[in-house]
């Protein structure tokens, strides 16, 4: 066996220890903590007010588009860090490339401005 297949079979044991381990203790903690469910305790509870009405509420399409946001502009740095790390090794291709993501992403920020979506209602 190679020390490449060797490396992946020790991560692959340890992987299965890791989850047996979890399931293992998650068992022991189902069987030896206390339950008593009531009728209060099994009812929703949110901020300190008592429930009223149903439990289904219509939210904001803008809170979703505003999180999605959030996620791509995240991931945007973790382009441009490494980018930022090595710009010498790159030159002038890397800057190129990395002038046309970021003007991408900008277009795509102001056709969120544009929309609205980035006012927090």
């Amino acid at each position: 066996m190679s020390d490449f297949l060797r490396d992946y079979l020790l991560v692959g044991i340890f992987a299965v220890i890791a989850f047996g381990l979890v399931g293992t203790f998650i068992g022991l903690a189902s069987l030896f903590r206390p339950s008593r469910p009531t009728k209060q305790k099994l009812e929703n509870y949110e901020s300190g007010v008592d429930p009223v009405g149903d439990g289904w509420s219509q939210s904001q399409i803008r809170y979703y588009i505003f999180a999605l946001l959030f996620v791509m502009f995240d991931v945007e740095a973790v382009f441009i860090f490494p980018w930022a790390t090595r710009l010498e090794a790159f030159g002038y291709f890397g800057l190129v490339e990395m002038v046309i993501f970021i003007f991408i992403l900008a277009l795509g920020l102001a056709y969120a401005w544009r929309k609205g979506v980035l006012r927090w209602v």
